[in-house]
């Protein structure tokens, strides 16, 4: 028989991930990049004044100004705020370390990079959400399991409805992932006018962020985003899994930040699908094989989380759903409560 598609880790490391998004809770804008540390400088004038020196996301050691006049209390004060900063974000990246060693998902540095600039503009916080393998790793990590390993480069960031800043954004979308040090530019559409709503890094690097919000029916299309002077790529049946989010949180090896992600039982539900939409190929496998994960375990370890999602499935997708979950089966084998729990929710018209 196959092996399970997930074990779960020991309850000792689930308190010590627990710490970790009570300290991104607690924490205000998230540092890109090392702790670094904190120097004293003097200019050419004779100016004395604390810098944060640090490496960036692409290797390159930086230095920028945070306070002055050295002496001054407020200078001081903020200079000692900064260096506890710095204190807890490496204590906290030990703890990351291990987490990471004993299977828990982390973002490589350019994801974190792009969604810790997007976090520090208070793009979560006013309602986007991160989706796609991302937000798959981050919720394998709150639910306390680890499976197989996943490969991907996007990041994937989604907005259901208008974004509730508490005042308009004075940047755009893109100038936002630009505080991540990457030189991120608009991916231009081949073959037709339309504008971007992918954004990469400039050159032949592969990475890129994609903006996405639900459609209006079942073509896919593309929607101007005002607040955040962008557009995004719009998918049938993703309002779907924006309906019912959660906060949660990233971890890379350069710290943890605070985000939106989908609920799991409704992740589970769209990937299956997404599955079934897409070219078969690896993403479409991909989906398959993390839909499958989150369904073994939410029908084990956590009985009844399906069943709402399920009953919230439109017509239109259920089908969809129905015929990924047939090809889904065999992955669940060695997941005998998973099967009896889809066969009898997938069943229900």
């Amino acid at each position: 028989m196959a092996a399970p598609l997930y074990e779960p880790h020991p309850p000792a490391l689930g308190a010590l991930f627990g710490d970790l998004e009570n300290y991104s809770r607690s924490r205000g804008p998230v540092l890109i990049g090392t702790p670094g540390s904190i120097l004293k400088r003097k200019n050419s004038g004779g100016f004395e004044f604390y810098a944060h020196q640090s490496y960036d996301v692409n290797g390159k050691k930086t230095e920028k100004y945070l306070a002055g006049p050295i002496g001054s209390p407020e200078a001081d004060a903020r200079a000692a705020e900064f260096e506890e900063k710095i204190r807890s974000l490496s204590a906290a990246s030990r703890n990351i370390r291990l987490l990471a060693r004993e299977g828990f998902k982390t973002l490589d540095s350019k994801a974190f990079a792009a969604v810790a600039a997007l976090g520090n503009n208070g793009l979560f916080e006013a309602g986007a959400v991160l989706v796609g393998s991302h937000a798959y790793g981050a919720l394998l990590n709150q639910l306390g399991v680890r499976a197989a390993q996943y490969a991907t480069q996007d990041v994937d960031i989604a907005r259901g409805a208008r974004l509730a800043f508490e005042s308009p954004p004075e940047t755009s979308f893109l100038d936002m992932l630009k505080e991540s040090g990457i030189r991120f530019v608009e991916n231009p559409r081949l073959g037709n006018r339309k504008p971007s709503t992918s954004f990469g890094e400039a050159g032949k690097s592969p990475f890129q962020v994609d903006l996405l919000v639900p459609s209006k029916g079942k073509e896919i299309g593309t929607q101007a985003v005002p607040e955040l002077r962008a557009h995004a790529t719009a998918l049938p049946h993703l309002g779907y899994v924006l309906a019912e989010c959660q906060e949660g949180t990233v971890l890379a090896k350069e710290g943890c930040c605070r985000v939106r992600v989908p609920a799991p039982e409704r992740l589970a539900l769209h990937k299956l699908v997404v599955s079934e939409l897409r070219p078969r190929g690896s993403k479409s496998a991909k989906d398959l094989d993390q839909a499958a994960v989150l369904l073994a375990v939410l029908a084990e370890r956590h009985p009844g989380a399906l069943d709402d999602a399920a009953k919230a499935l439109p017509a239109s997708a259920r089908k969809h759903a129905r015929r990924a979950y047939e090809s889904a089966r065999e992955r669940l084998q060695p997941h005998p409560r998973a099967l009896e729990t889809l066969d009898a929710l997938l069943e229900q018209d």
